[in-house]
C-alpha cells in the first residue's frame, strides 16, 4: 500500500546531539500509529519532522511521495493537519472563530457546516460564543482539536485522505475526553486518514493504535502491533519499571506497573 508519509534514514541534530537518529518510518492511509517512549526519546521532534516544521539534518521525509520541503505552506496545510502539544492564544477570539480558522481563507458561511460538525464532535456547541481564554485548559484543547478537524476536512475534500498528527493531545484532558479524542482519531482513520499520535499513556496508546513505535535515544527500538511491541521485558528495559501485561476481552493489552499495584493494595 502506498505510504501517506514516509521517513527514510531521518536524522535531526542540534550541535553534536542527535535528537532523532536514522529513523525509518512508513505510514499508509487508514493506519493508526502511536509513538511512545521515555522523556527525551525524540518523540515530539520526530513528529515535527514529519509535519514539515523541522527540516532533517540527514535523510528525507516524503508526504504523498513528494519531499515535504517542496510544499508551499498552503499546499502543506491542505495535506496534513497538526494538533500541537501546547497552543497559546491570548487574543479574545471566540471558540467558533478559532475553529473556523481551520478553514483557512474560506468564509465563515462556507465553513459553517464543517465548524458545526467539529464543535458537535468535541462537545463544545454550547461554548461557541465564549472567548477562548475564558475556557479551561482541557476545553481549549478540544477547541483546537475541532479547528484541526476542520482543516483536515477542507484538505481531504480536495486531495483525498491526508495525515493527522497529534502531539501529546490528551495531556490536559480528563479520562472521558481522552477516550473521546482517541475515538475521534480512529474514526478519521476508518475513512482513510493516516493518524500518528505521540502518547505518554501506554494503555491509551494500545487502545488507539494498530501500530506502536517505541523510540529510545532517538532511534526506533520497536515497531509493531501492540501485543508485540508492549511487553513486560520492554517496559523493564526502556522504562525501568516492572509491569504485568494483561488483556481485555477484545485482546487489547494493558499494563499495570507494580508500583501502582502496591499503592492500590495499601489503600
Amino acid at each position: 500500500m502506498t505510504a501517506v508519509i514516509e521517513a527514510s534514514s531521518v536524522t535531526f541534530r542540534i550541535g553534536k546531539a542527535r535528537l532523532v537518529d536514522g529513523i525509518d518510518l512508513r505510514v499508509a492511509a487508514g493506519e493508526t500509529v502511536a509513538i511512545v517512549g521515555p522523556n527525551g526519546a525524540g518523540k515530539s521532534t520526530l513528529l515535527r519532522l514529519l509535519s514539515g516544521e523541522f527540516r532533517t539534518s540527514n535523510g528525507a521525509v516524503r508526504l504523498k511521495q513528494r519531499d515535504i520541503g517542496a510544499y508551499a505552506a498552503r499546499e502543506l496545510a491542505l495535506r496534513r493537519a497538526v494538533l500541537s502539544q501546547h497552543v497559546s492564544v491570548s487574543f479574545p477570539y471566540t471558540v467558533e472563530e478559532i475553529v473556523a480558522m481551520g478553514a483557512g481563507d474560506s468564509s465563515l458561511a462556507a465553513a459553517r457546516p464543517l465548524v458545526d460538525a467539529a464543535l458537535d464532535e468535541v462537545g463544545l456547541n454550547d461554548f461557541r460564543g465564549r472567548q477562548l481564554p475564558t475556557l479551561s485548559g482541557g476545553e481549549q484543547q478540544r477547541a483546537h482539536l475541532a479547528r484541526v478537524l476542520v482543516q483536515l476536512a477542507c484538505g481531504e475534500a480536495v486531495h483525498g485522505p491526508g495525515l493527522l498528527l497529534l502531539d501529546e493531545p490528551t495531556s490536559s484532558l480528563d479520562m472521558r475526553h481522552q477516550l473521546d479524542l482517541v475515538e475521534t482519531a480512529k474514526r478519521r482513520a476508518s475513512n482513510g486518514t493516516a493518524v500518528i499520535a505521540v502518547l505518554h499513556d501506554l494503555n491509551l496508546a494500545m487502545h488507539f493504535a494498530g501500530r506502536v513505535v517505541l523510540l529510545q535515544h532517538g532511534k526506533v527500538a520497536i515497531d509493531g502491533g501492540p501485543r508485540e511491541a508492549v511487553t513486560a521485558e520492554m517496559i523493564r528495559l526502556v522504562f525501568q519499571v516492572e509491569a504485568d501485561i494483561q488483556y481485555t476481552d477484545g485482546g487489547v493489552p494493558f499494563l499495570l506497573p507494580h508500583t501502582m499495584r502496591r499503592a492500590a493494595i495499601s489503600t
